[in-house]
């Protein structure tokens, strides 16, 4: 109820958090209601500067005035004040599991990649774009961090074609994979593309009206096919396009 009156914006991410995560947890065999209970806390700690996140700008961005490197602390924070604002109010431990662990040990990445791009020659502290964690230790974790990131790019992308959440959906859970972030939650390779499916299929329902169907003329060629011009999204194409590049520096 606080949420809904200070971060409205978060309130809407939470509960579309919860519905996608707990589809997914009914399929391979998570607890339904732990998953529920823990995506619409996940992100309680946003409500300490629930300006510093889009989903609640209305116009006005904070960070435009601000460093990436302060950015992305700000940004980061919202996960230890989650969890101290647990302990206040007496939520039990598995809850506050959630609430560490839905970023794992990933990185703020928007900001990790703005820095690197404005500051290309300077070395770059990696804690300070880092989240605390620990990675996803339960399989309801696991679930939970898919379906936060999922939810959040989903509302990035301009344009909403089957084509384009499918992409979405896969790019982002596979780079999840690739970093590491289920290895220390039984989750196996055969739930995670379970997972994948369902998460396309309920963001088809949740986008019905705004998908965009192709036309003859498309699959004639005579379209080209739609650009992925989102923020979030972007990100994560860039973030692998980073890696690479640093690994070869440093070779």
């Amino acid at each position: 109820r606080q949420m809904s009156k200070e971060a409205q914006g978060t309130f809407q991410h939470s509960m579309q958090v919860a519905n996608l995560a707990t589809e997914v947890a009914g399929k391979i065999g998570a607890n339904v209601e732990l998953v529920r209970t823990g995506a619409l806390y996940h992100d309680i700690g946003k409500m300490k500067n629930p300006a510093f996140f889009t989903e609640n700008q209305r116009g006005v961005n904070p960070h435009d005035s601000l460093s990436e490197e302060r950015s992305a602390q700000i940004i980061i924070q919202h996960v230890p004040d989650g969890i101290e604002m647990a302990e206040k109010h007496h939520l039990p431990a598995v809850i506050r599991g959630f609430i560490a662990t839905h970023h794992g040990r990933s990185k703020a990445k928007y900001f990790y990649i703005k820095y690197i791009n404005n500051h290309p020659d300077e070395p770059v502290n990696e804690e300070l774009f880092t989240y605390p964690g620990p990675n996803p230790s339960t399989l309801e974790q696991a679930i939970l961090m898919m379906a936060d990131s999922v939810e959040a790019a989903s509302r990035s992308l301009q344009k909403i074609t089957d084509e384009a959440l499918r992409k979405l959906v896969n790019d982002i859970i596979d780079n999840q994979v690739k970093e590491g972030y289920f290895r220390d939650c039984p989750i196996t390779f055969h739930d995670i593309e379970v997972a994948k499916e369902q998460f396309i299929t309920s963001l088809k329902t949740v986008y019905h009206t705004r998908i965009q169907y192709p036309t003859l003329e498309q699959h004639q060629g005579e379209v080209k096919e739609e650009k992925n011009a989102t923020s979030i999204f972007g990100t994560y194409k860039n973030w692998n396009h980073i890696r690479r590049d640093r690994k070869k520096s440093s070779r």
